[in-house]
């Protein structure tokens, strides 16, 4: 059992609400517990042997409200102090990045390496005070934090303008770096004009429910209507995902074969052939299965998980032997794992299907933030370079999507979404509750850190235009009147930079503009 001592003004805290909170392994994937807030402390109770690191989501000062995590501890009786264990994590991912980027001589009047020395000092007398001013120890521990902190998305950005550099200047940014996902109901004339000329690529979802909402009855004419458009304007398109088992994917008629693998095996790969056989000739990426690991809403095995997969590849391989084919993850944190044991965790199921030679061309990677939903608590700008430098390894080339909302996700709009959810609209947010020039500037740090990795092949930000059912309500680049946003209009002028182009298409902004 851990505890984790909570103060509050040099006190113990009365009251504390423990979200988002999970214990991860050695190994990097969550492990089961249960994890509460009695007499002061945050207990952690393992279910499994081994030492554990403790995630959760805290306030951090300027630097936002953010999911954080201390380093690999071992049990023991005395509590820990929570907020000196999550500096000391913090810290040891900044020195860590800093020598293997070789980042110790980086210029500046407030060099990064002077501004992590303060840091350290502060932990160092942070840990010196534990014993004799309990208060003090806390504020230190918490200035180093929100130091440590701050200066490590300074040096997630500065590492990336180095990189991204050096990219363009070797030629080596790929030739459609960056996308914008589009709602197949969302497919007016403005809409369109404001996609040509501003992306690379647009990502078309092709949920079942969409095309099926009966059983044998498609509904093709949204989705026929986007890709006739792509083909005249000449957008390459990526589909799908084409196969989901999220509940707000699929059709309510699929459940009746929840439990008769072979059945929904058999309808599953029809609905496959199907898809694939009437756009293979419109479509050159597939986004072909998304969150299989995940088995959230169907009762499949391992093997059953696996097979669907390797399935899902082998049919568009068999239709479209010339498309690209991936595979999406999704939660790619992990932390499904820790209350639902029928998962696989997000590296363990990667290297599978690398290890089971499943014939893909690389991952989708999808990382939605900013809504009280599985998967989508906040977290800093480190942690997601870091993420995506877990799939370098793989040997295959990553195409990330995210997404952040422009204002606040309220309790009525999770509410609407899923009425099963215990609605706490309390996931975090990132240096400033969420709005349009929170939102740009994340979007902006997260597409230079992504784009910056060479195993990065494109990187699409989720939605295009606010709808009535996204997967992350108010993520969209321009408003539901058709309005920019400023994130819209920060985009346009880092891909202008990125790609050394002239001025963004001009009827592009003519068609949005008249929204306002």
């Amino acid at each position: 059992m851990y505890k984790f001592l909570v103060l509050d003004n040099g006190e113990t805290a009365k009251r504390w609400t423990v979200r988002n909170a999970y214990l991860m392994g050695s190994d990097n994937c969550a492990m089961r517990s249960d994890i509460v807030f009695e007499e002061g402390s945050v207990v952690c109770r393992k279910r499994e042997p081994g030492a554990a690191a403790l995630t959760l989501q805290v306030e951090a000062g300027e630097c936002g409200e953010l999911t954080l995590q201390t380093c690999l501890l071992p049990e023991r009786d005395e509590p820990y102090q929570l907020h000196l264990e999550l500096a000391r994590h913090r810290l040891m991912v900044l020195y860590s990045r800093l020598e293997d980027w070789a980042m110790f001589d980086h210029d500046g009047e407030q060099s990064i390496t002077r501004r992590a020395e303060l840091a350290k000092r502060l932990f160092i007398e942070a840990l010196c005070q534990q014993g004799i001013d309990p208060s003090r120890s806390e504020k230190l521990a918490r200035d180093c934090l929100m130091s440590a902190l701050d200066v490590s998305e300074e040096l997630a950005l500065a590492h990336a303008e180095l990189l991204l550099s050096r990219r363009r200047a070797t030629h080596a940014v790929p030739r459609h770096p960056i996308g914008v996902g589009v709602a197949p109901e969302a497919g007016n004339d403005r809409v369109r004009g404001a996609v040509t000329g501003n992306f690379d690529f647009i990502r078309l979802p092709m949920a079942w429910k969409t095309l099926a909402p009966e059983e044998e009855q498609y509904r093709w004419g949204q989705i026929d209507a986007w890709v006739e458009w792509a083909a005249k304007a000449r957008v390459p398109v990526m589909a799908g995902p084409v196969l989901n088992f999220d509940s707000a994917a699929l059709p309510s008629w699929l459940f009746i074969w929840e439990h008769d693998y072979d059945t929904l095996r058999d309808l599953t790969y029809e609905h496959l052939e199907r898809v694939v056989t009437r756009y293979k000739g419109a479509v050159g990426t597939w986004v072909v299965a998304s969150g299989l690991h995940l088995n959230s809403h169907f009762n499949l095995s391992f093997d059953q998980l696996m097979d669907l997969t390797r399935m899902s590849v082998m049919l568009v391989r068999k239709v479209q032997p010339q498309a690209r084919v991936l595979v999406e993850i999704r939660q790619p944190f992990g932390e499904y794992y820790a209350s639902n044991p029928r998962s696989i965790p997000p590296q363990m199921y990667a290297d599978l299907l690398i290890q089971g030679q499943v014939p893909f061309d690389g991952f989708s990677v999808k990382y939605l933030m900013g809504q009280s939903q599985p998967g989508q608590s906040v977290r800093d700008l480190m942690q997601i370079s870091g993420l995506m430098d877990q799939f370098a390894g793989l040997g295959k080339p990553i195409h990330f999507c995210t997404g952040a909302p422009s204002e606040p996700v309220t309790e009525m709009m999770i509410a609407a979404r899923d009425a099963n959810n215990p609605v706490d609209a309390n996931c975090g947010y990132w240096r400033s509750p969420w709005s349009q020039l929170v939102q740009a500037r994340w979007m902006e740090s997260v597409i230079q850190i992504a784009l910056s990795k060479p195993f990065i092949d494109s990187i699409a930000w989720s939605e295009m235009v606010d709808h009535a059912d996204p997967d992350l309500p108010l993520a969209g680049l321009v408003d539901e009147d058709l309005a920019p946003k400023q994130s819209f209009r920060r985009l346009l002028t880092f891909r202008r930079q990125l790609l050394s182009q002239g001025p963004a298409h001009s009827s592009s902004h003519v068609v949005v503009q008249q929204g306002n």
